[in-house]
């Protein structure tokens, strides 16, 4: 089964990257701000991955990988990788918090706004970019991710290209 998944996910990101090949050159210079107020700027995370995730409070894949999205962030935050939240959706700030709060959500998320610039296509939810540590886009997941998938593409990383 874990072979399965893997063989899966890579296939993903095989018909995928492509798409992500179109994220815009400068998108270490995008700047966030989070539920807190605080900018938050990929290029500050220079040297980590970064797994940004689109989301919405609706969508039941989204609340099933919150779980994991939490654990990978907590286990790599110090170390060699970051999570950040995309939340797709028009939603008051005081009760977006509250969801997060609710779902101990330990990584940093952003509020969707008009300015909210997009990695690249975003054609369901969950959606999710993974950049490298130089910043360049490494791979695109439409549909659930787990931190065993995450790692384990990040270990694999550079085999085969």
């Amino acid at each position: 089964m874990k072979m399965v998944r893997a063989q899966l996910f890579r296939f993903v990101v095989a018909s995928l990257l492509l798409a992500a090949a179109s994220v815009q050159a400068d998108s270490e210079n995008y700047t966030f701000t989070d539920l807190q107020g605080n900018p938050v700027k990929l290029a500050d995370y220079r040297g980590k991955w970064v797994v940004v995730n689109y989301w919405a409070t609706w969508c039941p894949p989204c609340l099933a990988e919150i779980p994991e999205l939490v654990h990978f962030h907590d286990t790599h935050k110090d170390v060699d990788a970051v999570v950040l939240g995309m939340n797709m959706e028009e939603k008051e700030r005081e009760s977006l918090v509250s969801f997060v709060d609710d779902n101990m959500m330990s990584y940093p998320v952003v509020p969707m706004n008009r300015e909210m610039p997009l990695l690249g296509s975003v054609p369901g939810l969950p959606t999710t970019y993974l950049l490298d540590p130089e910043g360049k886009p490494a791979a695109v997941q439409v549909g659930e991710v787990t931190q065993e998938m995450i790692e384990e593409f990040m270990a694999n990383y550079g085999d085969g290209r």
